[in-house]
């Protein structure tokens, strides 16, 4: 079905995308490039941040969704990771330190600096990379244990700042990179031979698509319409069906696109899915907002802001206006006394009175850094004796409490938080392929690598190994292409 005004420019809502005529108009190269405020993660202990600006702990994610659902770790609703209940919770091994077992890595750098290389003992599945791109080592002298020998969970760190915190460099720890060598005019007849003739040659769409950058994948897009005269993506979708196209289709749009596609698609129709509005506006930095935001605006010919207010409500609705906001601070200093404050605020908000004060909770939460927020949650825990994740599980039920612990699982780990969500996309019967497929491919180039290690982690199983055994065919080779299993 088609929206008011739209497609004024770009792509018609999926599966039409583009409208005939239109395909080369989005993205116009340029117009919609992956935000520059991504960062990728850095690649350590927690899953260290961004190998760049903050504004995640681990590199905000690329373009896609993230639900957030329900009740961790019940079964999940369908089509999304359960919430969080306050216990042993994140699935961590047994004995995880942490909050409530989120696996807590020692430390993590916010900043624009070069990828962090992991603390020894690194991660279970996979090694990083032996050399920083900026050529300095990473980590400052950094872990000071001698305080708080009672809690080592929080051993507080002296935080590496880079000066630009709003740069981010991307790719640094995704699985995808650019591909060296590349040519989009020959990428563009390899796919036209895949898809001449009888049958399709699956594979040699999976080797090009799955080995090059979004980047570079736009061009392949206008090379091809450039050289034969069609489109790209409707060529693709008569030679595929179901989730490999699903998959496809979403590797070849532009990340903001791709994020803002998802939102609109949550909200159309009977029913919102809220958990993938959670999981976009709760984990993206400032400028990926913006873009998603103007984006939506420009290519649905309406109002993000509005169409959230008039699909959701309540304390929800106001936490999902703010995040639309894109006015989060993204300063990286740490300010302990304001944390200790904050925690203090919080505590009085919730735990320490009867009924809950619900806009303390949204102020604090959408407005503090993220580095701000994991000091904060600290603190908390050493003045409340529990951890803040299980507080807002015990003043807070359904959507708005899944959109709280989102930001405070993001500000803690954001890779563990979607090693998670990807976890319960395939566990237990069928399987969640929206968010598997929009996980995957958001993250690619952002911080899949962290991911990996992360959800070996949590789960002592490679997330290569789940994925294999819950998809089939040609789906489940171009999910384990860009996961790099």
């Amino acid at each position: 079905m088609s929206y008011p005004g739209y497609p004024p420019t770009g792509y018609p809502p999926f599966p039409g995308y583009p409208p005939t005529g239109q395909e080369s108009s989005f993205p116009p190269p340029g117009q919609y490039p992956y935000p520059s405020g991504f960062p990728p993660m850095g690649g350590g202990a927690y899953p260290p941040a961004p190998s760049s600006g903050y504004p995640g702990a681990g590199g905000y994610p690329a373009p896609g969704g993230y639900p957030a659902p329900g009740g961790y770790p019940g079964a999940p609703q369908p089509g999304g990771a359960p919430s969080y209940p306050g216990g042993q919770g994140f699935g961590a091994p047994p004995g995880g330190a942490g909050f409530s077992a989120y696996p807590q890595p020692p430390t993590q750098s916010y900043g624009g600096g070069p990828a962090q290389v992991p603390l020894p003992g690194g991660f279970p599945g996979g090694a990083m990379p032996s050399q920083y791109p900026g050529g300095q080592p990473p980590y400052p002298s950094q872990i000071n244990t001698e305080s708080f020998p009672s809690y080592p969970v929080f051993s507080p760190v002296s935080w590496d700042y880079s000066s630009e915190p709003a740069a981010m460099t991307q790719g640094t720890q995704g699985t995808i990179r650019p591909a060296a060598n590349f040519d989009a005019m020959r990428d563009a007849e390899v796919l036209r031979k895949a898809m001449k003739g009888f049958g399709t040659d699956e594979q040699a769409i999976i080797d090009v698509v799955a080995n090059r950058s979004n980047d570079q994948r736009q061009k392949i897009k206008a090379a091809f319409k450039t050289m034969y005269g069609k489109d790209l993506i409707k060529d693709l979708k008569s030679e595929l069906s179901g989730n490999m196209e699903e998959l496809i289709l979403a590797l070849f749009m532009p990340p903001t696109y791709y994020d803002a596609w998802s939102l609109r698609n949550a909200m159309k129709g009977a029913g919102t899915q809220e958990r993938v509005l959670i999981e976009i506006l709760c984990t993206r930095t400032n400028q990926e907002i913006r873009e998603i935001v103007r984006c939506y605006q420009s290519e649905f010919g309406r109002d993000l802001e509005k169409d959230i207010r008039s699909d959701t409500s309540g304390h929800f609705e106001r936490l999902l206006v703010s995040m639309c906001q894109g006015n989060r601070d993204e300063n990286q200093n740490v300010n302990h006394q304001l944390a200790q404050e904050d925690a203090q605020r919080l505590y009085q908000a919730g735990e320490g009175r009867l009924g809950t004060d619900e806009s303390c909770f949204n102020m604090i939460l959408a407005t503090r850094s993220f580095p701000q927020l994991k000091a904060t949650m600290e603190a908390y825990s050493r003045m409340a004796n529990r951890d803040l994740l299980s507080s807002v599980s015990r003043e807070f039920s359904g959507n708005v409490e899944s959109g709280l612990k989102t930001i405070l699982q993001c500000a803690l780990n954001r890779p563990a938080f979607f090693a998670e969500r990807l976890y319960y996309s395939m566990k237990g019967a069928g399987t969640d392929d929206s968010t598997l497929v929009r996980i995957v491919v958001t993250r690619s180039e952002i911080d899949l690598v962290q991911i990996k290690q992360m959800f070996s982690q949590m789960y002592q199983k490679t997330l290569g190994t789940v994925i294999a055994s819950d998809t089939s065919g040609d789906y489940r080779k171009l999910l384990l292409a860009i996961v790099g299993q």
